[in-house]
């Protein structure tokens, strides 16, 4: 198992490689850059005192080299100007939107975000797994109707709408701030129990809102796998050699069900990052979202090529963990050649 996870952690730079370089190729397709998009918009304004500077910052970020010069010296395999290293020396860029390096503009953004995709995550796992085996081992009861619908409702309604119902109650109901994912004296200010709290209670609405599509199409799917398992005929044979109910479902249909459950964590990451980004904006939430849609409307390739390779490498660590999962689930998965037992 060590073995297995120092290879697939050595198989990801490669892969980051390769993203990165899909990212920067893709990022780098709109005609011209930010500078450039300025520098235009100066002249036509007749503006001629700052473009000087935006030709310095040209050439200090190497964007007046050839494409494939640019993508080394943004990953940090070719020397580039003075005072830019490149990725793997920890240098991320220069935000130009911001005017500030891309860490100064991330840093923030970043834990808030990784806390609210776990809460996301364990929401939509805690939610989705009890109502998927009610649903599927009540087959068309009462109950699994009324789980279904609301279902179509989670997968129907925008996320946005849900959003701006849910600041509505909260707000009125509980007294939460309108937005953001903390009171407002405790921004820009040290961790404290109380900002824990607060952050604690501005995690409802937003986790409710982001996770709610996901969690309903967990539902469908597992409840969809577990009737499939429930069907088979060594099902019906442990059910005929007297295995109680609970113990059959638990030991064999369960967990044959649960593998594209487990499989779907690495795919779950990206999804909710992409899928937050308006409901970011619209409940004014400090994560990477906000931020990689202004990067990309402004063409701040550096910021947001950098948000793009950190979602990338989420989405790399959640397939690791939903693959280590799904060895300790299911035996018949082979790591390193050998069966798991």
């Amino acid at each position: 198992m060590i073995f297995y996870i120092l290879r697939r952690l050595l198989g990801m730079v490669p892969t980051l490689l390769v993203i990165s370089f899909l990212t920067f190729f893709i990022i780098e397709l709109p005609a011209g850059d930010y500078i450039s998009n300025q520098i235009a918009a100066l002249k036509a304004t007749g503006e001629s005192s700052s473009i000087a500077k935006l030709e310095f910052l040209r050439k200090e970020f190497a964007l007046d080299r050839p494409f494939l010069e640019r993508y080394l010296v943004w990953v940090g395999l070719w020397p580039g100007p003075h005072g830019f290293d490149g990725l793997i020396q920890g240098n991320w860029g220069w935000s130009f939107e911001y005017d500030k390096p891309v860490a100064e503009v991330v840093g923030p953004t970043m834990p808030l975000t990784i806390v609210l995709n776990a809460a996301t995550i364990l929401f939509v796992y805690v939610v989705a797994f009890p109502i998927g085996i009610y649903s599927a081992t009540r087959q068309y009861s009462w109950g699994d109707y009324g789980f279904t619908f609301l279902g179509y409702i989670g997968l129907a309604t925008p996320n946005f709408l849900l959003g701006l119902i849910l600041l509505y109650f909260s707000n009125r109901w509980f007294g939460l701030s309108i937005g953001g994912l903390m009171d407002p004296q405790y921004i820009g200010k040290p961790w404290s129990m109380g900002k824990m709290m607060s952050v604690l209670g501005h995690l409802i609405v937003p986790t409710i809102v982001i996770g709610t599509a996901g969690t309903a199409a967990m539902i469908r799917r597992l409840r969809a796998n577990l009737l499939d398992e429930l069907h088979r005929q060594y099902v019906t044979t442990a059910r005929a050699k007297g295995m109680r109910e609970a113990h059959l479902l638990v030991k064999y249909p369960l967990r044959m069900a649960l593998n594209p459950f487990i499989a779907d964590i690495g795919n779950l990451i990206p999804s909710l990052v992409s899928g937050s980004v308006i409901v970011s904006v619209v409940l004014n939430l400090p994560t990477v979202g906000p931020v990689l849609l202004t990067a990309l409307q402004s063409q701040d390739q550096f910021l947001s090529g950098f948000i793009l390779l950190f979602v990338a490498l989420l989405t790399l660590f959640g397939m690791l963990i939903s693959d280590l999962l799904l060895a300790v689930l299911d035996p018949r998965i082979r790591l390193g050649g050998r069966a798991v037992s």
